[in-house]
């Protein structure tokens, strides 16, 4: 029998990029594991197989200065690409090695072939039922059982991990090697930094020898577990039961805090260990994931930023004609000022407006021109606008005052604390809280959400704007979310009440940045006697976006359309939850509707939800953001698999244990740390 040693490495790693390369000791690691697995006696070749693409050049012509071989095949499909290899190189017998084992021991892959050779087994490895470390990994397979599992299978876990059909098929007769004691707790792979850095400290130990036995390093293991415990939290095989987002999202938390640039698409708001987390594509209500699969959004929707779909046609033929005539120049751009004449044509009550990127800039531009009219410093507000320290600074003398607002466990770490008593939180709905502040405070601005979760009680938005004429306070409205939703323009005219000032942002330009405030003349002004300004407020896609945004939404009257769906989506839901006997609560205009479990269970439930729906292919929680995308068929299906998920709930109500369903954490409520 001619064995051939097959090594898979690339050098596309999502969690640790490049590290077959990754140097110790001046050697890399593809070159130890190579020259480790060289002195395996049954071996009579070593090849080197990666993927078939230009990042990978740099690789191949690595492994072929060190005198060893090199096959190019499939980049997913590995399976295809070790029967080739072994094809050509003339092997009847392959061992699998994957490049991340530079422990590999030379021993142990001895033995896996003995046994194969004396045995006439078809498949004999360590993993079956692992014993070893991991990292010590041995394969040892037929060509004839690699040509028929690629003959006869189409599963992408097959193809990708080259050996599970033969492993999981009656068909070949397969061997476990065990060892006397069990150490698969031990990890000596690498796939995070974390492991190299476990890796390195072996090999700084026993430099500049590198062909020491994994019994010596067992013996390095009793003698100084430090040097092994920082990888200790990694499950073994993880990588293999996670999508290339999830893999990405691991590697995000490590160079990004808290992972991701907004807490609102933070996995662990979702499905912690399972979901996607990053997008390769987008379009109309459909998500396609790092993997190529797709999904309905049935959730967020670009936390609603796209009312029109997802890459939709007109708005994005108006940017890419923007890009092709120049997005920024020493001169400004004439979209600013065609988008602020409309807004004001929308709003005639507002006579300036200033533009912004993104809604946290809006809320601070809008308070910075307040205070200046009014020449007042304190604020008053109620609803979510934003990171700045004006909002943050509210709890500081209460981590609480948020939790009704934004998110529960906000720590106000970095806002000066000199800021305190210089905003207060009241209560949406309630006119005596507010009068009561304003009584005791003076405060010179009032800055609220025309409707978040739940619509104005009759006559409170107009008990609202009277207390501010009475008192000479600056009243925004803060319609970042609720522009454009029930109206053409700000939530604000279907109640029939005006502010002094008003921002719009998310569904503004259907996906791509921009954000205005508009206002009064006399306090808008204030703007001049006070420094704001910013260098990519100017850019150009922005105001072309939304210019074109504001002519598609005229045109469809997306907002009677993506209201009409809202409202149709949340009695499906109530009809739901009366079917299956269980208790919900709505929030959110129709168009950003949402729906609470009235229970102990609620996280559990939401993250079970997300779990099964995920698998029936859609990103799913307890909120739909509405499109015009979102057709009757596609809400008719979504409800369809949501029935199934609710029965399993009515069976947790019973009595099922919903933790025994869940194939990870509970979904995160508030704002924590990420580690």
């Amino acid at each position: 029998m001619r064995v051939i040693a097959i090594v898979q490495a690339r050098l596309g790693s999502t969690r640790l990029p490049n590290k077959v390369l990754k140097k110790i000791n001046g050697k890399s690691l593809i070159e130890i594991l190579l020259l480790r697995l060289s002195e395996a006696k049954e071996v009579d070749d070593i090849i080197v197989a990666t993927p078939k693409s230009t990042i990978n050049d740099v690789l191949v012509s690595h492994v072929k200065a060190l005198g060893f071989k090199c096959y190019q095949g499939s980049e997913d499909n590995v399976l295809k690409r070790y029967v080739e290899a072994a094809q050509k190189y003339n092997a009847d017998v392959v061992v699998r090695i994957t490049g991340d084992c530079p422990l590999v021991d030379p021993k142990i892959v001895d033995l896996c072939i003995n046994i194969f050779k004396k045995n006439r087994f078809d498949y004999v490895s360590n993993t079956l039922e692992p014993t070893f470390p991991d990292g010590l990994d041995v394969e040892v397979v037929s060509i004839n059982a690699l040509e028929q599992a690629l003959e006869e299978t189409t599963n992408s876990e097959d193809l990708e991990h080259v050996t599970p059909y033969v492993k999981k098929s009656d068909k070949f007769l397969t061997k476990n090697v065990s060892n006397t004691d069990d150490f698969s707790g031990l990890r000596w792979t690498v796939d995070e930094q974390f492991d190299l850095d476990v890796i390195t400290n072996v090999f700084d130990y026993y430099k500049p020898n590198i062909s020491f036995s994994w019994k010596s390093i067992l013996q390095l293991y009793s003698k100084k577990p430090e040097l092994f415990s920082v990888n200790k939290f990694i499950k073994r095989n993880e990588g293999a039961k996670m999508g290339k987002g999830q893999k990405l999202w691991k590697r995000a938390k490590h160079i990004i805090p808290g992972g991701s640039m907004l807490l609102s698409k933070r996995a662990e708001m979702f499905l912690p260990e399972q979901w996607p987390a990053y997008f390769s594509q987008s379009k109309g209500c459909k998500v396609w994931d790092l993997d190529g699969k797709e999904y309905i959004d049935m959730s967020i929707m670009g936390i609603g930023t796209n009312s029109l779909g997802y890459g939709h046609p007109e708005v994005d033929q108006a940017v890419s004609k923007t890009i092709h005539l120049g997005n920024m120049s020493t001169l400004n751009c004439p979209e600013e000022v065609f988008l602020s004449e409309k807004l004001i044509e929308l709003h005639p009550w507002a006579e300036m407006v200033r533009l912004a990127r993104s809604g946290g800039e809006a809320n601070a531009i809008a308070v910075r021109i307040a205070r200046a009219a009014s020449g007042k410093d304190k604020v008053a507000f109620c609803g979510y606008h934003g990171w700045h320290d004006w909002y943050l600074s509210v709890n500081l003398s209460s981590s609480k005052n948020l939790e009704g607002h934004l998110l529960p466990g906000l720590n106000p770490s970095g806002v000066p604390k000199s800021l305190d008593n210089t905003a207060f939180s009241f209560t949406y709905n309630n006119i005596s809280e507010l009068e009561e502040l304003i009584n005791q405070h003076d405060i010179g601005v009032i800055k609220m959400e025309v409707s978040r979760n739940e619509p104005p009680l009759p006559g409170y938005l107009e008990k609202v704007r009277e207390l501010t004429y009475r008192n000479g306070i600056v009243l925004i409205f803060d319609e970042c979310t609720s522009g454009f939703r029930e109206t053409y323009g700000g939530l604000h005219k279907k109640y029939g009440v005006n502010p002094d000032m008003a921002m719009f942002g998310k569904a503004l330009g259907n996906g791509y940045a921009i954000t205005a405030i508009i206002g009064t003349r006399d306090v808008m002004e204030a703007a001049q006697s006070t420094f704001i300004s910013s260098t990519f407020w100017t850019e150009r896609i922005g105001p072309s976006a939304a210019v074109k945004t504001l002519e598609v939404m005229k045109k469809l009257e997306s907002w009677k359309i993506i209201t009409k769906k809202g409202k149709r989506i949340k009695k499906s839901w109530q009809k739901l939850a009366d079917k299956y006997g269980i208790s919900i609560s709505h929030w959110g205009i129709p168009a950003l509707a949402g729906f609470s479990f009235n229970n102990k269970n609620a996280l559990a439930y939401k993250t079970l939800v997300t779990q099964e729906m995920l698998a029936k292919g859609y990103l799913a929680s307890n909120s739909v953001y509405v499109c015009i995308d979102h057709s009757e068929d596609i809400i008719d299906g979504y409800f369809a698999a949501l029935e199934e998920v609710f029965s399993i709930i009515q069976k947790c109500e019973n009595g099922l244990d919903v933790g025994t369903l869940l194939n990870g954490p509970v979904c995160h409520e508030g704002f924590k740390r990420l580690n």
